[in-house]
């Protein structure tokens, strides 16, 4: 141990940036429950892919959203046990499943999306329109040079 680095996870970018993940995460999830929405936040990043383009393939909603194959397919599973979406054949390749929003999950879009618009806001009022500038750019270049080790 005496040749090895001692890193203060306090002073490094990517360890607040994690902690806010998860803390965010949290304020997302006690939202949902105070609002009687039984979502998680896994379903919610889902369920506004599809609000933006319905009827993806889940592969590649596994690929935007950072998941693999497997965890995926149990998401949706539990999405469709909930009626959130329905999985379907694609017409011409029937290797592909696509994902669709069903009624119900588009009133839940609906419910969510308020609550959404509230808290993204209030968990930034703290800090003025500058300081959110330099804050985006900076993690546009850790994600830039991410990209680049990667």
């Amino acid at each position: 141990m005496d040749n090895a680095k001692v890193i203060d996870l306090n002073t490094h970018a990517l360890s607040w940036v994690g902690k806010i993940y998860y803390d965010f995460g949290f304020l997302v999830q006690k939202a949902f429950q105070e609002n009687g929405l039984d979502l998680s936040k896994e379903q919610w990043s889902v369920l506004k892919r599809l609000y933006v383009d319905d009827g993806q393939p889940q592969n590649d909603l596994a690929f935007i959203t950072h998941r693999d194959k497997t965890s995926m397919t149990r998401l949706i599973n539990t999405m469709e046990s909930k009626d959130l979406v329905v999985r379907k054949n694609d017409e011409n390749d029937h290797r592909i499943n696509r994902i669709f929003l069903t009624d119900h999950g588009k009133e839940v879009i609906a419910k969510v999306q308020p609550i959404m618009y509230d808290l993204i806001p209030s968990v930034q009022e703290s800090l003025n329109d500058q300081e959110i500038e330099v804050l985006i750019n900076a993690l546009k270049k850790i994600q830039a040079k991410m990209a680049e080790l990667a």
